[in-house]
Order: structure tokens, then sequence, then C-alpha cells
């Protein structure tokens, strides 16, 4: 039975099946079901690319976030973990 909270049932299971806490599943969850899911797609931040990052700063973010081997990482090595993350 669909929890009352949520609104999109079937898409908070496969975020929280990906891995997603409970209060952003839902998050995106509800939005995407009040505004649909191209529209909620398309709101995202306003950060750079991690291609535009120095590598320092992928290094410590991958530090941040815990991806292992980072030291032996090229930078596009690192990219593609930080995305794959």
């Amino acid at each position: 039975m669909p929890r009352a909270q949520i609104k999109n049932e079937k898409q908070y299971q496969k975020l929280r099946d990906k891995g997603q806490s409970k209060e952003k599943a839902a998050r995106i969850a509800n939005a995407s079901a009040g505004q649909g899911k191209k529209q909620v797609g398309h709101k995202g931040g306003k950060s750079p690319s991690y291609d535009d990052w120095k590598k320092d700063d992928l290094m410590k973010r991958a530090r941040e976030i815990g991806i292992e081997g980072r030291s032996k990482m090229t930078k596009q090595q690192l990219v593609k973990a930080l995305r794959n993350h």
C-alpha cells in the first residue's frame, strides 16, 4: 500500500534501491509527481561540470565521499569515479 506522504511510490522505491536517503527519495518523487519528471530533472544546481574542476579539487571531493584508490587516479578517472558514485 502506498504511503500517504509519497506521491510517486514507484519512483520512490527506485531511488531508494539506488541508495538515496528516504528524505531525498521522497522529495524527488513528490516533486516529479507534481511537476513531471522532465521538469524536475532540468531544475538541477549551478555547479560546474567535473570536467571543469582542477585535479586537486576532484581529489578533495573524492576524499570527502570516500572513493578508494583516488591517489593513483588520473583526472579523467577521478571524474568518472565521482560521476558513478
